[in-house]
């Protein structure tokens, strides 16, 4: 058996129940630690993964143990939907936020953040939604992972956080469809 089919049997991908909320936390202060990522929320975690424009989450377990997650959420303000919004003839109805992605660093190198992407990619197909997000311009990797999967740049914005600090984000909208995988 391969190690993907290995990896595969171990995996798996799923809507985020609210008993997995303090497992998701635990995960999430894991990547804090190792990447910095959130630059907020680790103080309260719980709540960092549950605010009220959730629409929908997902988690990754590796052997019955959350190790990822990601989640959409109605949109909120973000520059990205203003942005995409400016470039598009949608509707602020029809957008989405993806938002909320991570895998802890013991579960990295599965193809799980590519998979939780793209289980939030098609559930926005199936509700006739297009997703934005913003990505911090430092977190080269989860750019990557995007590029990858067809989302197009859509323009640059400021990620405000802290006591008034501030960074980079480049905003992204995904593909018209869910490409073949």
């Amino acid at each position: 058996m391969t190690r993907e089919a290995a990896n595969a049997q171990r995996v798996s991908i799923r809507s985020r129940r609210d008993s997995d909320v303090a497992s998701a936390a635990e995960a999430l202060v894991k990547v804090h630690e190792s990447d910095g990522y959130p630059v907020e929320g680790v103080d309260e975690p719980e709540a960092w993964l549950t605010p009220p424009e959730v629409l929908q989450a997902w988690i990754a377990e590796l052997d019955d143990h959350v190790v990822g997650h990601v989640a959409l959420g109605h949109p909120n303000g973000e520059d990205a939907v203003s942005l995409w919004l400016d470039q598009s003839d949608s509707a602020e109805s029809e957008v989405a936020v993806l938002a909320r992605l991570f895998v802890a660093p013991e579960a990295r190198r599965m193809a799980l953040g590519r998979r939780l992407t793209q289980a939030a990619m098609d559930y926005a197909d199936e509700k006739g939604l297009r997703l934005v997000l913003d990505v911090m311009a430092k977190d080269t990797a989860a750019m990557r992972l995007y590029e990858a999967l067809g989302w197009q740049r859509i323009g640059v914005s400021k990620h405000t956080y802290g006591e008034g600090q501030e960074t980079d984000a480049i905003c992204y909208v995904s593909p018209a469809t869910t490409p073949a995988r």
